[in-house]
């Protein structure tokens, strides 16, 4: 058993963030939104001047395309691509997008660098290629949560899709298990990750925490109020049912929810006086409510975490699970330089002891140690420490 995974130092400064080689191809899974690994693919697109860019499906407008990752790009997608309104049902394409993302031939090409939450990896490279992979998590519904993933399969005929689903995974981690081997390099997004890789591929990886864009996060002018903030999609894993269910037991803090989701009817039905359902807000009026907060509240287990790190940027501490990325972006209070308290199971009992820990210690928590620790995990120091990486295994 692995006991700790080797994480990229910070690099010297001055040194320039650029993957030598001409020929070099990018891969990443799909582009549907720009979300957290389009991120990382469009810093990845930075350090590759030039490169060209493999996904199986595209359905980001050209200008978008082009303002993220740069004219110099050209963007290839699958043959899965060009199914009729295939938007609608892509993500049911599992054991056909395994196929296709064999497909794209790569020969040209000298380093293959991938961006892979569950295929990308699984492209086809020849020994003299260089196949670098950045994995923001293996698939998780096809491992650690299938089980749970097909509990949610149900509706008429729920017992044959449940079957299907089932034959679908067990096909999926075949071809999941016998590409990863074919990866020379292994980068994870977090100590969490790399050792969801050790458990599930044996493969070591090395840590690059992904690149967290702070520069419109910034501590505001305004004084902080007394109120308490969480901002996710509301959807069962990020576990804002719970947050509100521990608030109302503390009926004299104010909480302030921000995000829409499937759960938030649920939420309101819950919600009690001492806490207001805001649902999606303009992104500068969030700003201001990271600002002015006491306390970012996050309750998911995350592989990484972004929206913490956003709210420490503006000098907000954040209560958060002790597990996950959020154990790696939150220094608890106790420590040298605390950003936070971490509460360690995911019930309204444990995060209540959280929320009392904090207001009893919020005055050693100081916003310039939120803004430093948040500072680290910055665009730039990704570029560099991810270029370093690579070039350092390019013979």
């Amino acid at each position: 058993m692995k006991h700790s995974v080797p994480v990229a130092e910070v690099p010297a400064a001055g040194s320039k963030a650029v993957i030598r080689g001409e020929r070099i191809a990018l891969v990443h899974d799909w582009l549907p939104v720009i979300a957290g690994g389009e991120r990382v693919l469009q810093q990845m697109a930075r350090c590759t001047p030039g490169s060209d860019i493999y996904t199986l499906f595209n359905f980001l407008p050209e200008d978008v395309t082009r303002d993220v990752f740069g004219a110099d790009h050209r963007i290839h997608t699958s043959g899965l691509n060009d199914l009729p309104l295939v938007e609608q049902y892509y993500r049911f394409l599992l054991l056909q997008s395994t196929r296709a993302i064999e497909g794209f031939d790569l020969s040209e090409h000298d380093v293959v660098l991938s961006s892979s939450a569950a295929l990308a990896k699984g492209v086809i490279t020849g020994p003299g290629q260089l196949h670098v992979s950045y994995v923001h998590s293996p698939a998780r519904y096809a491992w650690d949560l299938t089980h749970e993933y097909i509990a949610t399969v149900g509706g008429k005929l729920g017992g044959l899709k449940r079957a299907v689903a089932r034959e679908m995974m067990h096909r999926f981690r075949l071809w999941d298990m016998r590409t990863a081997q074919s990866v020379d390099h292994y980068l994870a997004n977090s100590q969490f990750i790399a050792r969801r890789i050790w458990k599930i591929y044996r493969r070591e990886a090395q840590v690059i925490y992904p690149p967290v864009n702070t520069g419109n996060f910034v501590p505001g002018a305004a004084a902080r109020g007394d109120h308490f903030v969480t901002a996710s999609r509301l959807v069962p894993y990020k576990r804002v049912e719970m947050i509100v269910e521990a608030f109302n037991r503390r009926p004299d803090l104010h909480l302030r929810v921000i995000g829409d989701g499937p759960d938030v009817k649920k939420v309101r039905q819950i919600a009690g006086p001492n806490i207001e359902i805001l649902g999606h807000i303009p992104f500068e009026q969030l700003i201001a409510e990271f600002q002015t907060a006491r306390a970012f509240v996050f309750a998911a287990l995350e592989d990484f975490g972004i929206v913490p790190v956003e709210a420490q940027a503006c000098g907000t501490p954040v209560i958060c699970l002790g597990k996950g990325g959020t154990a790696e972006t939150v220094r608890p209070l106790g420590g040298n330089a605390a950003t936070g308290v971490w509460f360690e199971e995911q019930t309204p009992e444990s995060l209540v002891a959280a929320i009392d820990r904090f207001v009893e210690g919020e005055g050693d928590i100081r916003p310039e140690d939120c803004i430093a620790n948040a500072a680290s995990f910055g665009e730039e120091r990704f570029r560099q420490q991810y270029s370093d990486c690579v070039n350092s295994l390019i013979s």
